[in-house]
């Protein structure tokens, strides 16, 4: 069972989802070099958000492996064009970080 679980929500602009999926490809190959879990990408259907969000969800074993690859993988200059792509078409981004619960001590 996961200890984390990582939400990232997006919000694309309606006319940049091929963008969108080519740069996540990109990051992709970016990502695996930091030992990313894989990801599950979830477009919204129904419910409060329209359906220009992006939900990518992933699983950490640990929230220092979690951090580790965060904190390693944003030096990357490959990362940070990536990045700079990804602001271009999307609106608006948030995180979600939940702890596996009850917390095993």
């Amino acid at each position: 069972m996961p200890a984390v679980l990582e939400r990232l929500i997006q919000k694309i602009k309606p006319d940049k989802w091929d963008a969108l999926d080519e740069i996540d490809k990109r990051f992709d190959e970016v990502e695996s070099k930091y030992k990313f879990p894989p990801k599950r990408r979830y477009r919204s259907m129904v419910g409060p958000l329209d359906d220009n969000i992006i939900v990518i969800e992933r699983e950490w074993k640990s929230m220092a492996k979690y951090e580790d690859a965060l904190l390693n993988s944003y030096g990357n200059p490959e990362e940070q064009a990536l990045a700079a792509e990804l602001a271009d078409i999307m609106v608006q981004e948030w995180r979600e970080v939940y702890l596996v619960w009850p917390l095993k001590v």
